[in-house]
């Protein structure tokens, strides 16, 4: 497969929001939704992904060095705002994906409205509530130690290490200001909506739930219940990875998201000729 460049983040202003936004490849939009830690043009899946799509990845507001406006409380103000910006680049026929809190993003634009979208990936999604009142099936990532973060986050905790020292103040500051607004968007309740499991059922476009089997931070019946919620729905596991397949399992992932694709277009195209 070959390799699509990678461009530095452009400035772009919607809806009077100063936010960073990463285009790479070319053909169906695909709007991507990111995680806690935000995006990286040159990581493996992604690429995958802009080898066969034009591939709009906003840093979210508050993230990296993405504007967060005064007004911006909760994580409808979010959906909202990618609404605006789906607006904005005149997305049509669009694939929606969001990766763990973008995942629960994408979910709640989803509910709002799919008009300018036709396919839904969520990767291990946070955002419902599962169980009654006393049951977790989200762990409390702010109380963990980092080596119980990394051990919970991945499937080989090696890949989440990282060298701060090496980081200069820009990067630092982006990624302070990440995780300070993934807290605040995410804190109370945490990391959930209670509302939005009910909604999921508004949901009517062909969506994949996607789970690494070695998650520790979100449960298989956290995830069969997400995905058992959305009319149109299909659970793909991903062996071998934890919250983050797509980083650890960039060929599964990306063979994964590329059948299912694959599938429910061919599916539309035969509806739309009977």
């Amino acid at each position: 497969m070959s390799q699509v460049a990678a461009g530095a983040p452009a400035q772009v202003t919607i809806d009077g929001v100063q936010i960073e936004v990463t285009e790479i490849g070319a053909g169906r939009p695909l709007l991507l939704l990111h995680g806690m830690d935000g995006i990286d043009p040159a990581a493996p899946w992604l690429q995958a992904l802009a080898a066969s799509h034009r591939v709009i990845a906003p840093w979210q507001p508050g993230f990296g060095h993405s504007e967060r406006p005064a007004e911006f409380r909760t994580i409808a103000d979010l959906a909202y705002f990618q609404l605006e910006l789906a607006e904005h680049y005149d997305l049509q026929d669009a694939v929606l994906v969001g990766t763990s809190f973008g995942g629960w993003v994408a979910a709640e634009v989803a509910v709002r409205s799919t008009a300018r979208f036709s396919q839904l990936v969520l990767v291990d999604p946070l955002g419902i509530k599962v169980g009654g009142p006393t049951e977790r099936h989200i762990v409390d990532m702010h109380a963990l130690s980092q080596d119980d973060l990394a051990a919970a986050m991945w499937h080989d905790a090696s890949l989440g290490e990282r060298d701060y020292a090496a980081m200069d103040d820009h990067q630092l500051l982006g990624i302070a200001r990440s995780r300070e607004s993934f807290t605040y968007y995410g804190w109370k309740p945490y990391m959930n909506n209670p509302g939005l499991r009910r909604w999921l059922r508004r949901i009517r476009i062909p969506a994949l739930v996607v789970w690494g089997e070695s998650d520790g931070i979100l449960d298989r019946e956290y995830v069969e219940a997400f995905a058992a919620e959305l009319p149109d729905a299909r659970l793909g596991t991903v062996p071998e990875a934890g919250h983050y397949p797509h980083l650890e399992q960039p060929e599964r992932f990306a063979a994964l998201v590329g059948d299912f694709l694959r599938d429910t277009s061919a599916a539309a195209a035969s509806a739309t000729t009977i």
